[in-house]
């Protein structure tokens, strides 16, 4: 059983708390992505020193490589990475999009990415996946077309995702493990109406919460902000609202503002990975050659900071030499960052101050 329970709201923002049978986390909340079962270049130990709530793994990835059935042998996905905290998994939703699979009534089918084999990812056996996980929130297989795409490919995904979640729905009801909940997912592209559409639909369906999928696809940021708002007035109040793959600052205050409570996304890693870092003055590349001499830390502002024993010249050096430490030192600033940025967003919605936080965080990484 799932239950949310709003603690605090500023204007739109809201903060609160969701409790599992697992436990509770505060929202809002990001969580950091672990596709294959890890987040890259951490560790499980990692995750539990930066305090993350809630890691995201990926069915589609995890059915193929080691296989679902193997690791629900090995006691189930938390015990197989010895993480003792929550863990979401992506139903192979974004593989839909991503991947251009063969698509019918019946579902998605693939060749592996590892090995050219083919596989076909149904809503019934993306549940059984799931199961098979044992993550504590499951996601429904979606449809979830890239932006820009014409308004009938929009109409076609929001009637294929709502009769696949009710597919789901009645799959998991029949076989998941009773402590696992699933989320539904809201589609229709940046068409608000069809955003309404999905949404009525998927509530009728019901679900223990309510992601919205199918945003930062391709679009540019400020054409979301209408059919987020669209979709976030109609799903309840009681249930947490996931916005799915979005990462970025400003993106995640404008959603908080709009309502969401969770949000997901690789960006973080994956700027890790290039050299840039996330700081209280905006993204630093550490590849610009002004920063060969520069002796203090990444973020200063930043407390605790995984990092910041060691300077952007020292940092610099090893990534541009190539040392492997260089990615996950990185890795393991940004995710400090941006815990800390939705740390500091749950105080200022507490107190009342939610604009001015927001207006503070703009100010820098709008310029």
């Amino acid at each position: 059983m799932l239950s949310f329970t709003e603690t605090a709201r500023c204007g739109g923002a809201r903060a609160g708390e969701v409790r599992t049978p697992r436990g509770s986390f505060a929202t809002p909340a990001f969580m950091p992505v672990g596709t294959r079962g890890a987040v890259r270049t951490l560790t499980s130990a990692d995750l539990e020193d930066l305090g993350a709530a809630v890691v995201l793994a990926n069915t589609y990835h995890l059915m193929l490589r080691p296989g679902a059935e193997l690791i629900a042998e090995r006691g189930g996905l938390h015990r197989f990475m010895d993480w003792s905290g929550h863990i979401l998994t992506d139903s192979g939703g974004y593989q839909v999009m991503s991947l251009e699979p063969k698509l019918d009534d019946a579902g998605a089918t693939f060749r592996s990415t590892y090995d050219g084999s083919t596989h076909t990812l149904t809503p019934e056996r993306a549940t059984e996946v799931q199961a098979l996980l044992g993550s504590d929130i499951a996601m429904v297989l979606d449809v979830c077309p890239p932006l820009p795409s014409p308004r009938p490919v929009i109409e076609a995904a929001v009637d294929r995702t709502a009769a696949w979640a009710a597919r789901a729905r009645a799959a998991h009801r029949s076989i998941a493990p009773p402590s696992q909940l699933q989320f539904g997912i809201v589609q229709g592209g940046l068409e608000v109406d069809l955003r309404r559409t999905s949404a009525a639909r998927t509530l009728e369906i019901g679900f223990d919460g309510y992601a919205i999928g199918g945003l930062s696809v391709g679009e540019e940021r400020h054409e979301r902000l209408e059919p987020l708002a669209a979709t976030t007035e109609m799903l309840p109040a009681d249930r947490p609202r996931y916005l799915m793959g979005v990462g970025d600052p400003l993106s995640l205050l404008e959603a908080v503002s709009a309502g969401v409570d969770m949000f997901d996304c690789v960006l973080p890693t994956r700027l890790a990975r290039h050299g840039t870092v996330l700081t209280s003055e905006g993204r630093l590349n550490l590849a610009n050659a002004r920063f060969a001499r520069d002796d203090g830390p990444l973020d200063p502002a930043l407390a605790n900071d995984p990092a910041g024993r060691w300077s952007r010249a020292y940092l610099r050096h090893l990534l541009m030499v190539g040392e492997t430490a260089a990615t996950r030192i990185l890795t393991l600033h940004n995710l400090a960052w941006l815990f800390e940025l939705m740390a500091s967003t749950r105080v200022a919605i507490a107190q009342g101050r939610f604009e001015a936080h927001a207006a503070a965080i703009r100010a820098v990484w709008e310029r």
